[in-house]
């Protein structure tokens, strides 16, 4: 039974919705219960390190204000700028990094 991705013609949202069979063609929007859903291709996500994640991050741009809504983020400006400079941030720097992305993990929670 596979899971596909909608997008509603009437409300606009997107939902991702179990297809029993072949015959439930016109599955209903979960938000408005509206009949005109198109089938849209999923986005799919891949895993990047740490270490590719502070490759790719530019110190001298600030960051848009999503990207730290990856709790994954938090402390990879400030550990890549301690490299830059020559500073090795060393293992316990990583144990208040990870305290500080626990923390933000539970505040988006709440």
């Amino acid at each position: 039974m596979p899971v596909y991705e909608f997008s509603c013609r009437d409300c606009g949202k997107r939902a991702e919705i179990l297809v029993r069979s072949f015959e439930d063609k016109n599955p209903a929007c979960p938000f408005c219960k509206g009949v005109s859903l198109v089938r849209v291709m999923s986005s799919f996500a891949y895993h990047r390190s740490e270490g590719d994640r502070l490759a790719g991050l530019d110190t001298s741009a600030r960051s848009s204000e999503d990207y730290y809504r990856d709790d994954r983020n938090v402390g990879l400006w400030a550990k890549k700028r301690m490299k830059e400079m020559g500073m090795d941030p060393g293992k316990e720097f990583d144990g208040v990094i990870e305290e500080a992305r626990k923390k933000a993990a539970d505040d988006l929670k709440d």
